[in-house]
């Protein structure tokens, strides 16, 4: 299953351009990565395929983000405001692709216009419309419709990656030889593997390693036995029922930005009382959930943002609204299957609510067939399992989507004009510490009103093999091999 050496030919696109790069028939110093999900889109940067070609350190951004989510530099070295609609970019000089085309302004133009006119745009612009000039050979300007202060965070997005313009000669986007990264991409076999080499003329320090070879292996179980029997040297994404079977040493945990939440309904139903709210956040034993249904392999939660955001530690107190009496209050308790834990966080809970007095009704649905329910109302409690980053590393987003008014994703049919205006001057305020001041401000609103209830935050398993180093552990997932992964 997995490779040591080359790839098949059957099936396989490979570059034979002008850049120079590590012998495919080197094994000796690659590093073999078995990852959770095969391409879904043929690798295009505009799609969720764009963390890996992230992850592979072959496709680079203007911008990068560091562990506070602050912007830093990227392919842009600089960057500065016009005006409050639009942002100066200098480049990075002395870039090549690797194809061996120049990084200049008219292809930093041609990538991000691909991505403003990409069908479907790439997630980072939804509700924004960017367009992007050339000031000079090394200068862009980007400018947006509305006022913006994040649209550095937004260009750090893997989905807008600058490729060289021949990507995007044929429509859409091809990562095959056309990155600017420490690693050229040179071979795709379609949802098997992949096949990266040392960029010989990268314009940082040279990658450590000849190559990556990497295969896409959605079983966990497999996944997990690479590890042990050493066919594969990095793996994402190890299952926990898994992880115990694996030599400590070798597995890592990565907290996430992303939250096991119990969704109440607050319009409709017992949850439009606050009293009965307060009753069900009470009800849950976080530290129980966390220990039999994570195996200890998770954080439990004192607000919507955990860990993979150490900033939010920081959050001030709340003021909690006393619980009622909710002895023999019916609700619904509702979840899915498409997440194995699921399933298993609302036995728990159905019976930390029952033993509270709710009389608790469970409906568990694949979450194609649930989630037109869920977002209308339908449903007393939805148990979700919610990514509170999205691509801008920024929470607001998130936070807006799930409890604003006018919220897109607002399963707790919540609206609250204190919350909706601590959103808005979270969204306006520039980026730093007043801006993460503003987003926990907004999150202690949302939870004194007990829209939600965050039970817990997810980790990944991530496995290394012995003599390995310098792997990326991001809880955002866009860096994993790096220039500095190398075997000791």
């Amino acid at each position: 299953m997995f490779r040591i050496g080359t790839l098949a030919a059957v099936g396989t696109l490979t570059l034979t351009g002008c850049f120079s790069s590590g012998a495919a028939d080197d094994t000796a110093d690659r590093a073999r990565v078995a990852m959770l999900q095969p391409p879904r889109s043929g690798l295009s940067q505009f799609s969720d395929d764009a963390f890996k070609l992230s992850r592979w350190s072959t496709a680079e951004t203007l911008v990068t983000l560091d562990d506070l989510g602050d912007a830093q530099p990227g392919l842009a070295t600089d960057w500065s405001r016009v005006d409050e609609r639009t942002w100066s970019f200098d480049l990075r000089p002395d870039v090549r692709f690797h194809n061996g085309a120049p990084l200049d302004s008219a292809a930093v133009v041609t990538a991000l216009t691909a991505a403003t006119t990409a069908a479907p745009k790439p997630r980072i612009l939804d509700g924004v419309e960017l367009t992007v000039t050339a000031a000079d050979d090394d200068t862009v300007e980007v400018a947006t419709e509305d006022i913006d202060p994040l649209v550095p965070q937004r260009l750090s997005s893997p989905q807008l990656a600058i490729l060289a313009p021949a990507a995007y000669s044929a429509g859409g986007s091809d990562p095959v030889g056309t990155g600017t990264g420490p690693f050229v991409l040179t071979a795709v076999n379609g949802t098997s593997s992949a096949t990266l080499d040392r960029n010989e003329n990268y314009w940082g320090e040279p990658a450590k390693l000849a190559g990556i070879d990497v295969d896409f292996v959605p079983d966990g179980t497999a996944r997990a036995a690479a590890l042990r029997n050493g066919t594969a040297d990095v793996v994402e994404a190890i299952p926990v029922s898994q992880a115990g079977n694996i030599n400590p040493s070798l597995v890592h945990e990565v907290p996430m930005p992303r939250t096991n939440t119990l969704y109440l309904n607050t319009s409709a139903g017992v949850f439009a009382d606050p009293a009965m709210r307060a009753a069900a956040r009470e009800s849950v034993d976080k530290d129980r959930l966390v220990e039999q249904v994570y195996e200890g392999r998770a954080d439990a939660a004192n607000g919507l943002l955990g860990p993979a955001l150490p900033w939010a530690a920081d959050r001030p107190a709340r003021t909690e609204t006393p619980a009622g009496d909710a002895t023999g209050k019916k609700i619904t308790l509702a979840t899915f299957t498409d997440r194995a834990e699921l399933p298993e966080v609302a036995v728990l809970l159905q019976q930390e609510l029952e033993a509270k007095g709710f009389v608790v009704e469970q409906v568990v649905r694949e979450y194609q067939f649930i989630e037109t329910d869920a977002l209308s109302g339908a449903f007393d409690a939805f148990i979700l399992s919610r990514a509170t980053v999205l691509d801008s590393g920024d929470p607001v987003a998130y936070m807006y989507s799930d409890f604003a008014c006018e919220g897109s994703f607002d399963i707790s049919q919540f609206c609250d004009p204190q919350v909706d205006e601590a959103l808005a001057s979270a969204s306006a305020t520039e980026p730093g510490d007043d801006r993460r001041a503003a987003i926990l401000d907004a999150e202690k609103l949302i939870l004194e009103k007990d829209a939600a209830v965050p039970m817990l935050h997810e980790r990944v398993i991530q496995g290394e093999s012995a003599g390995l180093t310098g792997v990326a552990r991001d809880p955002r997932e866009r860096t994993l091999i790096t220039n500095q992964t190398a075997f000791e």
